[in-house]
């Protein structure tokens, strides 16, 4: 079954199937494209990801 794309642009925060390292959830989207470049709301690391793993990890919208 197909993994739907997931509609987000640069700013939003979201929330990934695993928690960073770091022990934080939420991450906000720097880059869209092919690729989704995310940075991790509680230690400022980014994350560069093809857009089908976004997808596949993407576990819901932040409010804010």
């Amino acid at each position: 079954m197909a993994v739907p794309i997931i509609p987000v642009k640069i700013g939003d925060m979201v929330r990934l199937k695993k928690p960073h390292p770091c022990g934080a959830n939420e991450w906000e989207v720097t880059r869209v494209g092919a690729d989704i470049k995310v940075r991790c709301a509680g230690c400022d690391r980014q994350v560069m990801m093809e857009r089908r793993e976004f997808d596949r990890r993407f576990r819901g919208f932040l409010g804010g």
